[in-house]
């Protein structure tokens, strides 16, 4: 090492220095391994994966929006009595689960399935529901009882946690036979009712300077906006509405209940839209029997007049396709949408077991 140098740097003696460019004849230059590439093969990497996944996901949304091919039938899963049997008599489970308000899907597929399958000889209406819509549920009373009256198999209701209001009215479908409706101890049922969900935004609204101002061809086109303050004329046309869907309601229940047939009183006094304890409801006239879906099943039998001993009780399972798979059972296909949000807010009337505000009551 020798002393600095007049510019103040060391001078630095039989030091290796690589050439500096240009480079002599022959001579390749180290190349640089580290972070640069790293970064280069994460991204290529990162590229990659989201190409996968847009390709599964595109191949889901294709595959949910594919309609099922006609005829196509649900899986039957053992449930109960002779797994493996000789004979082919069968006891179907035909399940009710959550609010009742598309028409098509799972729930029809199973009644389509029960009816049409001749080895079905008796359906068993296992209902958990807390009701929905007034023309779903009257969707579903209606194929039920079809099922029942054209093809003489009987059916028995099990009632689970709840089978009120639009649950109920499905129930009917077991028709007037005796001991055809069966409550688990806990379950709530009753909730004979109708009802048209409103809310009044016109509070909130004002604070933000908002005002409806839309143009219709009459007063009446836009009744029951959310924007305003109801108007005794819409109220009273809501009200008939509403008392009309009761009426049916409390027919449907007269017809298939043997208790009120010929009682009017006695159904009037149930018909407050009151959610009902399964021994209340017995005690009423509401229900048959307290019992589990395995008593229900022992129902059907006898009345199919089947051997217990040789019977085999199945339920249906939801076909799941691809998109169901990778975007979960309950995916729809497609994403909430304007049409959507105003088929929402249409005035709709309910045979429904809620606690949202009301607009009309029937007992109003």
């Amino acid at each position: 090492m020798e002393p600095i140098g007049p510019q103040g740097h060391e001078t630095i003696v039989n030091a290796q220095v690589a050439p500096q460019p240009p480079y002599p004849l022959g001579y390749y230059p180290p190349q640089r391994r580290g972070r640069g590439r790293g970064l280069l093969l994460f991204f290529i990497l990162l590229l990659v994966m989201a190409l996968g996944f847009s390709f599964l996901l595109n191949l889901a949304l294709l595959a949910n929006q594919t309609p099922s091919r006609p005829g196509r039938e649900l899986q039957e899963e053992y449930f109960a009595h002779a797994k493996f049997q000789t004979g082919t008599d069968k006891i179907a489970i035909v399940s009710v689960d959550g609010v009742i308000l598309s028409y098509e899907g799972y729930l029809k597929q199973q009644i389509d399935q029960a009816g049409a399958d001749e080895n079905v000889k008796a359906v068993v209406l296992r209902v958990d529901s807390p009701g929905g819509s007034v023309s779903a549920s009257d969707y579903y009373y209606h194929h039920l009882s079809k099922l029942r009256t054209e093809s003489g198999k009987p059916i028995v209701v099990s009632m689970g946690a709840i089978a009120a209001s639009g649950g109920y009215y499905v129930s009917m479908a077991a028709g007037p036979n005796e001991k055809t409706i069966f409550a688990e101890p806990t379950t709530f049922t009753g909730s004979i009712g109708v009802v048209i969900p409103h809310y009044n935004f016109s509070g909130l609204l004002d604070q933000f300077g908002v005002k409806e101002d839309s143009v219709a061809s009459h007063r009446l086109k836009t009744m029951g906006s959310l924007a305003r303050e109801m108007t005794e004329e819409e109220r009273a046309i809501f009200q008939q509405l509403v008392n009309e869907g009761f009426g049916r309601f409390k027919t449907i229940v007269r017809a298939n209940r043997p208790k009120f047939q010929g009682d009017d009183e006695a159904l009037e006094k149930l018909a407050t839209g009151q959610i009902f304890t399964a021994e209340q409801a017995k005690e009423a006239g509401l229900v048959d029997e307290i019992g589990f879906i395995e008593e229900a099943v022992d129902r059907a039998i006898e009345l199919a007049g089947l051997d217990r001993n040789n019977v085999q009780v199945i339920r249906y399972k939801r076909t799941l396709s691809l998109g169901s798979l990778l975007l979960g059972a309950n995916a729809q296909g497609r994403a909430f949408d304007l049409a959507q949000m105003i088929d929402m807010c249409a005035p709709r009337p309910y045979y429904l077991a809620t606690q949202l505000p009301l607009l009309v009551r029937s007992g109003d």
